[in-house]
């Protein structure tokens, strides 16, 4: 099982015709089931064509009804991608994991907002993972993003990061050491995002086939504070964390958006001593996380 992804999951890719999305639609087709999950794309302006045996429609909406896609992966450059965004919610898609780096924050302020007043008003909700992000990962089932798919082991650990780079070190971790994974999610760097990680750990708890979960935090905002809060009142399997940003300076921005220590809480040794007084097994060195969660299970 899996919490967000799995091999009957159909995926409209929007932004197909760029050179970032092809290349990346490429790598999901040849991953697993990738060849069924990949079921259209989207452009206006070459509505009707294919790529690689992928047709292109004039919309999400209209490739929903076509394929039966219920998920979209956006990699839309950064000044259409919000709209990308609205545009999958509006046809009702249960997930859109959004790639794209750099989207202006008014822009996705605007659509989040758009989403809440959807809710609000009956509208069906659409879970959006990131934008920044990597994607997420069903090992030997599907991947949708650009995370590389070779270093993934089918098992029962869950993965979940703000970081991408740092789910793909934990993950190969893992793999190294002969533990498979259930899922692995990015959920992204921008301080305007989806899915968070009190979203990831509260799936991974419910998630039958997960046994222990890695949680991946970075410096900045409170959202690993607040997810590590609900783990201690609700979580029932072990929690391996580590915080990046240690040596990070306060106010300086550091790598991602949303990355920028404003007051005490934000610094990596806050967010570590939280963890830790909510029982996580936490680590300050990125190299352990594997060995660290190996020995919970």
């Amino acid at each position: 099982m899996s919490i967000l992804i799995d091999k009957n999951t159909r995926v409209v890719t929007q932004g197909i015709t760029g050179k970032t999305g092809q290349f990346h639609t490429r790598g999901c087709q040849a991953y697993a089931n990738g060849k069924a999950c990949f079921v259209a794309g989207v452009n206006p302006k070459k509505a009707g064509e294919h790529f690689e045996g992928i047709p292109i429609y004039a919309s999400v909406a209209e490739a929903r009804a076509q394929t039966g896609a219920t998920v979209s992966v956006i990699y839309v450059p950064p000044a259409g991608a919000a709209d990308a965004i609205w545009e999958a919610v509006q046809a009702d898609l249960d997930l859109v994991v959004c790639i794209t780096e750099g989207i202006p924050i008014k822009d996705m302020l605007l659509v989040r907002n758009r989403m809440r007043a959807k809710e609000a008003a009956g509208g069906k909700k659409t879970l959006l993972l990131g934008p920044n992000c990597p994607g997420t990962i069903t090992p030997d089932e599907i991947k949708i993003g650009i995370m590389p798919g070779h270093i993934h082991k089918k098992g029962r650990v869950g993965v979940v990061s703000r970081s991408g780079t740092l789910t793909y070190e934990a993950v190969a971790q893992l793999t190294e050491l002969g533990i498979g994974q259930s899922s692995a999610v990015g959920i992204g760097g921008d301080p305007i995002n989806g899915l968070k990680h009190i979203d990831i750990m509260r799936a991974f708890n419910d998630d039958p086939e997960t046994d222990a979960v890695i949680m991946i935090g970075e410096i900045g905002g409170p959202d690993e504070a607040d997810a590590a809060r609900w783990c201690k009142a609700n979580m029932t399997k072990p929690v391996v964390g580590f915080i990046a940003g240690v040596t990070a300076p306060p106010g300086k921005r550091m790598g991602h958006a949303g990355a920028l220590i404003s007051g005490g809480a934000d610094t990596a040794d806050a967010k570590l001593a939280i963890m830790e007084e909510c029982g996580f097994k936490v680590t300050r060195n990125p190299s352990e996380m594997g060995r660290l969660l190996a020995s919970l299970l």
